[in-house]
């Protein structure tokens, strides 16, 4: 997932930075500040203070002429540079930071850094410089047409009243998306286990397991703790409890909050002339129209449900024949799921997800996947001591290695601790501005096991750090259209596309180098188990998928809906049907944020991702192309529209072979 931080560029809330100007010089590392929790107010204020003023020298530049038009553009990049300055470090510190009051002082600033962004944007002095500055070539063109759409969406041109309640829901909007996230990350609960309950989970997992003075054993809602749990938990009923409670963990407060963020949502495009928030949202993406979106899923979906049925009838019978019960009886419930997939697989691929951990030891696993992208992109990772907000993180200065130049930083952040963002993400805490010598950041948050990853979880690890790479090795003109600024049903195709090297044998072998060989290495027979394993379970993954980006499409439609009666409606007509009690949408945080009538872009950017990958033609450590795919894709940003790009990379239009295979577990053709 990528925590973009939004400048009104797509009118959604996800989680706002906030954090003093910091000005980064040519050669200079670019590092982050971290400020006590005490200075984040009196440092707001003034750097907004001192941002009003830049947008009043802006207002007055003569755009008309040529001289204007260089001082605009330049001037209106040291505002934004000035804004990410304010809003980037804090959106990642109020997610990470161990101090309660910072996290809590970063998102009052964020509220008043939200309330400026939106009165920027419907200044009226500068949407007009904004339309008829000249511009000199492509990307100039481009920067000018997204900030005029941004304008636009911001309510610039309606009525006074109008755009005062625009200014109003935006304003709310942000406070949503922090308390909606809040409400999780600072859930604190721990379910108590008894032994007998535990049965089945591997003994490591069990050593580190808190206890109570009775000896039972107390489990939180992190990821390390809950995924094994329903992979190897043989008691069904505790399985059932910890997902109960994980899938609530939000509610009931967050229902209340989607709601009202819905209703909103609805009001903004209605007040802006659209039918529904998803007419509103997708003019600016590649799909351009709900119809499109609706179409693509409703393909999706047809396909899907019956590889969903097949599986599941698979997990039925081997249910059946291992507890020698009737099939009738042999029904697989959500909480069964994961855990007879996982057996099926053990049976089936002799892969057990517990057992490789071994092969893929945390560390090492990061270490190899900054290994990956220096084979790949010529770039080098060179660890550097540097202020970080806990002992965990590391931060390493990236090399380009042609011309030995620092081309920007990344911090990672990789494992779980209490009060700390509970899932896995990149943020994008600082763009690239070529034009001002600004090098970018990025940010890779995770929650992963200390030990060592199952190939999820390096699959995830992968993922993510491709949101890093698109990030760090930026290299736009503008910082507004650095990294992942490229349209939402395009943002997930690099990070996607990257999660393919875990399943490579000439990328996997390489792993082992850097444990010191004491890791064992994965040899081709594994590695076809391993793909082979891994298709198992494609329809189920992929109809839920396509149920949550149906739902979300659902939700922001032509006009609003019960958020919770939706949800039990639509999961209840799928083929494990709707688990009573659950509230899943109190903890579906996409749909509240910047995902919001967008996470069809999960499966729509899968098809641009493994088309992509075709151009590697099965040699997915060539240098040569990977070169290629750094210069015509990652150092882009969102210079060109997504699908420019994509063409050009991939030298013809787009094609959805690879992903329907993908679907059908099918090996992809050759």
């Amino acid at each position: 997932m990528n925590k973009r931080v939004p400048v009104l560029k797509s009118l959604v809330c996800v989680l706002s930075l906030a954090f003093s100007a910091m000005a980064v010089a040519s050669n200079e590392r670019p590092v982050l500040p971290l400020p006590q929790a005490g200075e984040i107010g009196t440092q707001c204020t003034a750097s907004l203070e001192t941002l009003k003023q830049k947008v009043s020298e802006l207002e007055n530049i003569p755009v008309e002429t040529e001289e204007g038009a260089d001082a605009f553009r330049k001037g209106w990049n040291n505002l934004q540079i000035g804004i990410e300055n304010l809003q980037g470090p804090m959106a990642l510190l109020s997610q990470v930071s161990p101090d309660a009051d910072v996290r809590q002082n970063a998102d009052a600033c964020s509220i008043d850094v939200q309330r400026f962004i939106t009165d920027l944007y419907q200044n009226g002095k500068l949407y007009r410089n904004m339309r008829i500055v000249r511009v000199n070539d492509d990307e100039e063109r481009k920067w000018r047409q997204d900030n005029v759409s941004a304008y636009e969406d911001a309510g610039v041109s309606l009525m006074p009243e109008k755009r005062q309640r625009v200014r109003q829901i935006l304003s709310r909007l942000a406070e949503i998306d922090q308390e909606f996230n809040r409400n999780i990350r600072e859930n604190r609960t721990r379910l108590t286990f008894t032994p007998y309950e535990l049965q089945g989970l591997p003994k490591e997992y069990i050593d580190r397991v808190p206890r109570d003075e009775k000896g039972n054993f107390l489990l939180g809602f992190s990821y390390p703790e809950y995924i094994p749990f329903m992979q190897y938990a043989e008691n069904d009923k505790a399985r059932e409890r910890y997902r109960f409670a994980f899938i609530n963990r939000g509610t009931p407060a967050n229902l209340k909050l989607l709601q009202e963020a819905v209703n909103l949502r609805h009001e903004m495009a209605v007040l802006s002339g659209y039918r529904s928030f998803a007419d509103f949202a997708l003019r600016r993406r590649m799909a351009k129209k709900p119809v499109a979106v609706d179409k693509f899923l409703e393909d999706v979906r047809k396909i899907v449900v019956a590889q969903e049925k097949q599986e599941l009838d698979e997990l039925s019978a081997f249910k059946a024949a291992v507890r020698q019960i009737p099939l009738n009886q042999a029904e697989i419930k959500r909480w069964d799921t994961n855990y007879w997939l996982q057996k099926v697989k053990q049976v089936r691929y002799n892969i057990d997800q517990n057992v490789l951990r071994q092969y893929f030891p945390t560390q090492a696993a990061m270490e190899w996947a900054m290994g990956l992208a220096s084979q790949l992109y010529g770039i080098e990772f060179r660890q550097a001591d540097v202020p970080v907000w806990h002992s965990d993180v590391l931060y390493y200065d990236v090399i380009d290695t042609t011309t030995d130049k620092q081309i920007g930083g990344i911090y990672l952040d990789i494992y779980p601790r209490e009060g700390k963002y509970g899932h896995a993400a990149a943020f994008p805490v600082q763009g690239s501005s070529t034009m001002e010598n600004r090098l970018p950041i990025s940010v890779l948050v995770a929650n992963f096991n200390r030990y060592g990853l199952d190939m999820d979880e390096l699959e995830t690890l992968l993922h993510e750090f491709g949101h890093v790479l698109h990030g760090v090795m930026s290299k736009t003109r503008f910082v507004e259209q650095s990294g992942t600024s490229v349209e939402r049903d395009f943002v997930e195709a690099p990070s996607q596309m990257f999660e393919e090297w875990a399943h490579d044998y000439e990328a996997l072998s390489l792993l082992p180098t850097y444990c010191g060989n004491a890791c064992p290495k994965i040899d081709r027979d594994m590695l076809r188990r391993l793909n082979e394993a891994r298709r198992f379970g494609q329809g189920i993954f992929y109809s839920r998928q396509t149920l949550y980006a149906q739902y979300d499409m659902k939700i922001y439609g032509d006009k609003p809906v019960d958020v919770m009666d939706t949800w039990v409606e639509m999961e209840g007509n799928t083929l494990q049907g709707y688990d009573q009690g659950t509230q899943f949408p109190g903890q579906f945080g996409h749909v509240v944020s910047g995902y919001s009538a967008g996470y069809y872009g999960y499966l729509w950017s899968k098809v641009l991702a493994l088309d992509m990958l075709s151009r590697f033609n099965g040699q997915l450590m060539n240098p040569q192309v990977g070169k290629f795919y750094r210069k015509a894709i990652l150092e882009r940003g969102s210079e060109l529209p997504a699908d420019r790009m994509v063409r050009y990379f991939l030298g013809r239009s787009p094609d959805s072979t690879a992903f329907y295979e993908d679907i059908r577990g099918l090996e992809p053709a050759k």
